[in-house]
């Protein structure tokens, strides 16, 4: 494909749509690959995938190959569960909760996302969610923007603690965050000073991609 082979030259736009809830969407070809974008950020693949597949890296692909249920709050075009079903081979039942039902129009269309068997996608707020699901987890994916900015809900403590009481025996938060100021490291550091260390491990990566940290909570 053309298109494909000069997008190591240049990024070319091929699909640009209007969202009631991410605004503006667009679909690329960049490096051979496409990627997913919100105005000013990459939504999905991309850095996106490479920012949380470290993070599944460093759980271990193994631990979460004995895992059962995975909930993924905010989808996007998938890219995280790509990684789970394609590299990983992860066959257990995966739960997507995502508050915009055109990004999963578009990551059925140019992703695939409706062929991969064991997904769910739940279109509702994750807020909502967290609040009325009966299920447990082995792992929570919290990977929530509006472009370059995350909902303020999802550092605090009340979140927090929901989705810990989500967490099965051992389970694990993998938590992708966006540090672009002062502010925002202040933010996460009373985050993880909030963190119940009797019941929870906290660690983090710090500056991946350049402005990505990382929280990761394991039940102990």
């Amino acid at each position: 494909m053309l298109k494909r082979l000069f997008s190591y030259i240049i990024p070319i736009n091929i699909h640009k749509q209007k969202s009631s809830v991410s605004k503006n969407l667009e679909i690329t070809w960049a490096n051979g690959e496409l990627v997913l974008d919100s105005k000013n950020t990459n939504y999905s693949y991309g850095s996106l995938q490479r920012i949380l597949r470290k993070g599944l890296d460093s759980i271990g692909f193994k631990t979460i190959l004995k895992m059962e249920h995975i909930l993924v709050l905010g989808v996007a075009g998938g890219s995280v569960i790509k990684t789970l079903t394609e590299e990983i081979k992860f066959k257990g039942r995966i739960t997507g909760v995502e508050i915009d039902p055109e990004i999963i129009k578009i990551a059925n269309s140019y992703f695939n996302l409706d062929k991969i068997s064991n997904l769910e996608i739940v279109i509702d707020d994750a807020f909502e969610f967290v609040l009325k699901t009966k299920n447990k987890y082995n792992l929570i994916i919290i990977d929530i923007f509006q472009d370059t900015t995350m909902p303020n809900f999802l550092f605090e403590e009340f979140f927090q603690n929901r989705t810990c009481f989500l967490l099965k025996n051992k389970g694990i938060i993998l938590f992708n965050t966006m540090c672009l100021s002062d502010k925002d490291n202040l933010r996460n550091k009373k985050y993880l000073e909030s963190v119940n260390t009797e019941l929870y491990t906290a660690r983090t990566i710090p500056r991946v991609e350049e402005h990505n940290e990382l929280i990761i909570l394991e039940k102990k």
